[in-house]
């Protein structure tokens, strides 16, 4: 409903319908799971404060920071003219400083804590998003290069710190069901974080490319929307307590795709 509300091709009553239909399926689905001994997903699940906060905070995690990979791109390439070849250069950085921050992610949760840790992310990654929409024509390679380092940086550290938090608090014999919640959440709120960049895009950016400092205004403008739901999800991370997730180390862990 999303990528077609963004594509504009349906009236607002036709969008309105399948809405209404997308989370009447939602729901009857939660009906009918709830009243299965043995569920494809166990619902139940969310019942466990831990579980709950980082599977939902995932969700609406990446529904600000999933567009990044559509929306950079499109800044580099349309709006300030960079080749293909360019702007994957540009991007590279995220994935290097993912990588260097698994070395120094399990002394930060040790010293600060899965609350602490998910709550101040979420706010630098929503601070990240809207710095990367002073991003113009003038702005200094190096300086592009440093935005992109920091934002792989803390997507790393939150994408790792949700994932382990899923499992803190769950037995053994559900550890197979939580793994299934989490990676089909993971894949929904993928798709869901591009339907919400392409929405912004649709709102914001123009159609036309005849013009780039109209494209790069309006790539900014989502950019600052997306950073700014970023940092309302930090709402979900609330319901996590001091401690929440310090004996995860103890659990079978398994690490769903992030």
């Amino acid at each position: 409903m999303l990528e077609i509300f963004g594509e504009h091709t349906l009236s607002a009553a036709e969008m309105a319908g399948l809405l209404v239909l997308s989370i009447a399926l939602l729901a009857g689905y939660g009906i009918h799971g709830n009243s299965l001994p043995f569920p494809l997903l166990k619902l139940k699940l969310f019942g466990i404060r831990t579980f709950r906060a980082a599977v939902s905070g995932s969700f609406f995690t990446r529904l600000g920071i999933g567009g990044v990979p559509f929306l950079l791109p499109l800044l580099y390439q349309v709006g300030l003219g960079f080749t293909p070849i360019q702007s994957g250069l540009l991007v590279m950085p995220q994935a290097i400083a993912s990588m260097g921050m698994k070395r120094i992610m399990p002394r930060l949760l040790k010293r600060i804590g899965y609350r602490g840790v998910l709550i101040s992310n979420t706010l630098i990654l929503g601070v990240l998003l809207m710095v990367f929409a002073t991003i113009g024509v003038r702005t200094p390679v190096w300086a592009i290069v440093l935005q992109a380092f920091l934002y792989g940086a803390f997507t790393s550290l939150q994408y790792t710190s949700m994932n382990t938090l899923v499992f803190a608090d769950i037995e053994e014999k559900d550890a197979s069901g939580a793994s299934s919640i989490a990676s089909t959440m993971q894949q929904m709120s993928i798709s869901f974080g591009v339907a919400a960049a392409g929405l912004a895009t649709a709102l914001f950016v123009p159609s036309t490319r005849s013009n780039p400092t109209e494209m790069i205004q309006g790539i900014h403008r989502a950019l600052i929307a997306l950073g700014i739901l970023t940092i309302v999800s930090t709402i979900v991370f609330r319901s996590l307590r001091s401690g929440d997730g310090d004996d995860v180390s103890l659990h079978k862990v398994l690490h769903p795709g992030g």
